[in-house]
């Protein structure tokens, strides 16, 4: 037997809208078989993994800070995406983005003003700028593919984080931990009230809907989508491929850095080897979720928040590896891209033989 995957003459335009429905319900009854093998009551899981974290204002404090991070970055990607090129590198990104930010309260730690957070933003989105415009370089100027050097340089900036906070930027009053002096003041994000919730979230819902007014209103929005859907047409009508690479890397690397430089300056408040618990992965989910429009990566990043929220509060409550997350969100990036082939290919079964050179079969 033999499958085939044969491109349909016509997509329809109701999959399209349904296939994250679909995803997302399919991931639903993976995951009740999951918590049954598990031995926990299936809709119990379920409940405390989904519904729980939706039940306080505390918890819905906590989804919006967990959700900035994300909706910012899968901002960036959605554009990079539609334009086709593929930056798999933003927690990379991210991570330059919080140490160009955080240079300014290591290193002036005394600087207490509101320039200070300002400077501190926007150093973090020309870290991640400048970290994304190397796999822009190499693909302009080599042909180097995109997604393994953006890829690689993550582990690079992973790697100079753990240097510089294990050596020159570890604090000397921290009782020898790996860890920066703690942030305060003007060198953290203001918040909303007594609450928690900083003005990273209005920054990130800013960016998203900023987006969204580029790429449905703007010419530069129409090139993304032209490059990213007919390159020879854009091509005639103009439009670099060359430059439309390097802006795709300048803008979802530069909203990469600004989410590090939020995360560290909002409820992170200090440098360390760990800054990110897999955001910049996490994000291409979310791209994909919100169907590559950055508005709607606004509720993709809310349904992905739920499912960090959901892991810690499954691993507390009914004692489950709270790196359940992990397998949710990867099923769900699974039966997304699954569900998207299908609208796109239809599978054509063969029951022939397949044909085997007679020198071969000798």
């Amino acid at each position: 037997m033999r499958i085939d995957l044969i491109k349909r003459p016509e997509q329809s335009k109701v999959m399209a809208v349904a296939s994250p429905l679909i995803a997302v319900a399919l991931t639903l009854v993976t995951g009740l078989i999951i918590f049954a093998a598990l031995g926990v009551p299936p809709l119990k899981g379920l409940w405390v993994y989904f519904i729980d974290p939706l039940t306080s204002s505390w918890s819905l404090q906590k989804l919006a800070i967990k959700a900035s991070p994300l909706i910012m970055i899968a901002a960036g990607l959605a554009v990079s995406y539609r334009a086709n090129v593929w930056n798999i590198g933003a927690e990379g990104q991210l991570t330059i983005g919080a140490l160009f930010g955080s240079a300014i309260p290591i290193l002036f730690n005394s600087w207490q003003s509101p320039l200070t957070i300002i400077a501190m933003l926007i150093l973090g989105v020309i870290g991640g700028m400048l970290w994304g415009l190397i796999p822009a370089l190499l693909k302009v100027k080599t042909g180097a593919n995109e997604i393994l050097t953006s890829l690689m340089l993550v582990y690079v900036a992973q790697l100079l984080l753990d240097w510089l906070v294990r050596g020159p930027w570890r604090d000397p009053n921290g009782h020898n931990f790996p860890m920066s002096v703690a942030f305060d003041g003007w060198q953290r994000l203001p918040t909303f009230g007594t609450t928690d919730v900083h003005y990273g979230v209005v920054l990130a819902v800013v960016a998203a809907l900023a987006l969204g007014v580029l790429m449905s209103k703007t010419l530069k929005g129409f090139e993304v989508r032209v490059l990213g859907t007919a390159p020879r047409a854009g091509a005639f009508a103009g439009f670099s491929p060359n430059r439309m690479v390097i802006f795709a890397f300048l803008v979802s690397g530069g909203l990469a850095g600004l989410a590090g430089i939020c995360e560290i300056a909002g409820p992170g408040e200090i440098l360390q080897p760990s800054i990110s618990p897999g955001y910049g992965f996490t994000a291409i989910i979310v791209a994909f979720l919100g169907r590559l429009n950055p508005v709607g990566v606004i509720v993709a990043g809310l349904a992905l928040g739920v499912s960090y929220l959901g892991g810690e509060e499954a691993h507390t409550v009914l004692g489950i590896s709270d790196k359940a997350a992990r397998v949710f969100q990867g099923l769900l990036l699974f039966y997304i891209l699954a569900c998207d082939t299908l609208i796109l290919y239809r599978p054509q079964v063969s029951w022939r033989r397949p044909r085997v050179d007679a020198e071969v079969a000798q």
